[in-house]
This record gives structure tokens, C-alpha cells and sequence, in this order.
């Protein structure tokens, strides 16, 4: 018998946007929400390829009647997810003073940049303008180098996607207790700085007293970086503590009494260039071979196409791959009572569920095919291949 997951029953309604607002909705439809997209008429769908598990309806919500329509499922919904710039949702008429008065136990969740008020909450930007507003870009980037932005996963995803579902979780747990819903302002710049609240809650500590790239976790120590190795591959270094430190230095080769102190911050460029010149004498699978089953805090640096043949990997099915031999990362965290399944199912096609959502929401056939007609809402049902 398939155990029920843990948001069994939980109805989301998100609207179609970029990486971060899918990527919340994915989150909540791994672990069993009932996510509806709504997508507009005429787009390719979620560019972002994070619609595992949900279901498309194509409706255009410029017109009354499509915003209508999103009333209705809101009305019976639990959650709402929007990530667009703030005001829109208000000039679409489907501000949360008016879908909380039709539903007052609705959880109104809003994902934008800079946060729904403030003198920079309507304008434009991306990962990286998120990052730097929040104070965490500064400290990310070489010695004399300029700061450098980690992909678009910090902002975007940790910040921003992540943090707004942990939003979301909060409220419907609040809402077991008060009956009602509430609004989550959501914003990947707060988000970021909240992620590095250990950056800020160290600054006295003198583990950033030396100028960016120079510091213990910033890529200036020895023990902390990463090496090439003989055959173009990479080793991480994560030896802080004493002990570890001084197996690093015994699967190198090196002994501690002819070196400077591991803390000596002056020697630190040297040390780097010493670890260096070693690491490139021997492959990858030579230096893992040696590290392995220590506890050095050393390990590889995979490719995408090296983590799925990871013996550790494979030991906790780490990867999960689709219906279309796609491979992904499984959701995470594991719980032990109602895991996630996450839907092996390809994406959806836009507005491939729309007819069969809107007759779970109590429209009627009738109202469906004029809707069709008026070109309020769109059908792209997929056609069977003969």
C-alpha cells in the first residue's frame, strides 16, 4: 500500500513564472501537493524544466472572465503561488484582499525580487542583483579578484524558491491552529541575507578579518580550496580541524614538524602553491585512493556525469531518473514516515490538464467550451501516437 506523502490533499495554484516560483512548486508537489500551473495561452510552458508533478491549465488572466476563472480555484484552493512584480497581481484584480475574502483560509504566497514594498520592489533583476543588494556578493570572489556570482542558485533558489516554501509550510502549519491563511512576502534579496546570517553573526569573530578571498572559508587557506589533479580533475580540501589537518598532510606526504603552523596566515599563498605542485602528481582516482575511508576531509570534485556512479550515491539512491531518462537530484530532506515520490511522469504540455481542472473545480462542460471558444482559456490535449 503507497503511504500517503506528507502534503497528501493540499491544493496549490501556481502561476506560471520563472526558475524560482516553479521551483517552490516543485518542492511542494514532491512531497504530495496537488500543484495546478497556470499558464498563459500560447507559451512554451515551463522553460525552466521544474513542472515535475503538476498539472497545466492555460488561462489568460488579462481578461475578466480568465481572472474569474482563477478566482474560482482559489476559492477551494489552500495555497496561491505568484512570483510576479508586485502591483500586478492588483491590477489583475486578484489581490489577497480579494481571494482571502472569497477564502479566508488561503495562503497567499508571493516570490519577487526585492520584496513587496521598498523603493526598488518594482523594478527588474536577477540572481545576481538580489545577491548583491543582500550583502552576501561581497564576500564571495578571489583575492583581487571582482566578486563573482555562484550560478543562479543562491538567490534564486536558496533565497528565494526555497525560503518561500518554507514560508508556505509555516502558514498552513499556523493555519492547523487559527483557521485562517495569511500572506508570505517572500523576496530573494532578504532571503539570501537571511541564508548568510552566519556570515553576519561572525563578524566579530576574526573569521573575516582579512580581505575577500584571504580567510579561512573564502579560498585562502590551504586547507580549505580546491587542486587539479594530473588528469584535469579536481580535489576538495575541507581539512580545518588540527586532526584533520594532519591527515591531509600525511596522504600528501608532508610532515607537520617541517611546516609552518597550520593558522599561520602569512605562510598560507606558500602552503597553496606546495599543495598544488602535489596534487597535480597523481589523478583523481589515485588521490581518492588514498583519502578514501580517512577522515582528511578530502574528497572529488564530480562532474554531473560523474554523481550518479558514486558508490555513496548509488547506497542512498541519491538520483532519481524520469519516464524520459532525464536525471535529477532526489527530494530532499528523507522523511521516514511520508517520503516523497516524486512524479517520474514527463512535463506537461501548456494547458494540457485545463478541461479536466476546471470540472474538478465545478465548471460545467457548457462553461468550459464557450470559455475555449472566447479564447479565455486553452486545451492542448496530447495527441496519441499511431
Amino acid at each position: 500500500m503507497r503511504v500517503p506523502m506528507a502534503l497528501q490533499g493540499v491544493s496549490v495554484v501556481e502561476l506560471a513564472g520563472l526558475a524560482p516560483g516553479p521551483f517552490c512548486g516543485m518542492v511542494l508537489a514532491d512531497f504530495g501537493a496537488q500543484v495546478v500551473r497556470v499558464d498563459r495561452p500560447g507559451t512554451r510552458g515551463d522553460l525552466s524544466r521544474m513542472a515535475r508533478g503538476k498539472r497545466s491549465l492555460a488561462v489568460d488572466l488579462k481578461q475578466p472572465r480568465g481572472a474569474a476563472v482563477l478566482r474560482s480555484l482559489c476559492a477551494r484552493a489552500d495555497v496561491v503561488l505568484e512570483s510576479f512584480r508586485p502591483g500586478v497581481m492588483e491590477k489583475l484584480q486578484l489581490s489577497p484582499e480579494i481571494l482571502q475574502r472569497e477564502n479566508p483560509k488561503l495562503i497567499y504566497a508571493r516570490l519577487s525580487g526585492f520584496g513587496q514594498s521598498g523603493r526598488f520592489s518594482r523594478v527588474a533583476g536577477h540572481d545576481i542583483n538580489y545577491l548583491a543588494l543582500s550583502g552576501v556578493l561581497s564576500r564571495i570572489g578571489r583575492s583581487g579578484e571582482a566578486p563573482y556570482a555562484p550560478l543562479n542558485l543562491l538567490a534564486d533558489f536558496g533565497g528565494g524558491g526555497l525560503m518561500c516554501a518554507l514560508g508556505i509550510l509555516m502558514a498552513l502549519f499556523e493555519r492547523t491552529r487559527s483557521g485562517k491563511g495569511q500572506v508570505v512576502d517572500a523576496n530573494m534579496v532578504e532571503g539570501t541575507a537571511y541564508l548568510g546570517s552566519f556570515l553576519w553573526k561572525t563578524q566579530q569573530t576574526g573569521l573575516w578579518g582579512q580581505p575577500r578571498g584571504q580567510n579561512m572559508l573564502d579560498g585562502g587557506a590551504p586547507f580549505y580550496a580546491t587542486y587539479r589533479t594530473a588528469d584535469g580533475g579536481f580535489m576538495a580540501v575541507g581539512a580545518l580541524e588540527p586532526q584533520f589537518y594532519e591527515l591531509l598532510l600525511r596522504g600528501l606526504g608532508l610532515k607537520s614538524d617541517e611546516l609552518p603552523s597550520q593558522m599561520s596566515i602569512t605562510d598560507w599563498p606558500e602552503m597553496k602553491k606546495k599543495f598544488a605542485d602535489i596534487f597535480a602528481k597523481k589523478t583523481k582516482a589515485e588521490w581518492c585512493q588514498i583519502f578514501d575511508g580517512t577522515d582528511a576531509c578530502v574528497t572529488p570534485v564530480l562532474t554531473f556525469e560523474e554523481v550518479t556512479h558514486c558508490g555513496h550515491h548509488k547506497d542512498r539512491g541519491s538520483f532519481i531518473i524520469d519516464s524520459e531518462q532525464s536525471v535529477s537530484p532526489r527530494p530532499a530532506p528523507q522523511l521516514s514516515n511520508t517520503p516523497a515520490v516524486p512524479s517520474s511522469k514527463r512535463d506537461p504540455f501548456v494547458g494540457e490538464h485545463t478541461e479536466e481542472i476546471l470540472k474538478e473545480f465545478g465548471f460545467s462542460q457548457e462553461e468550459i467550451s464557450q470559455l475555449k471558444s472566447d479564447k479565455i482559456i486553452e486545451s492542448n490535449k496530447p495527441r496519441a501516437n499511431l
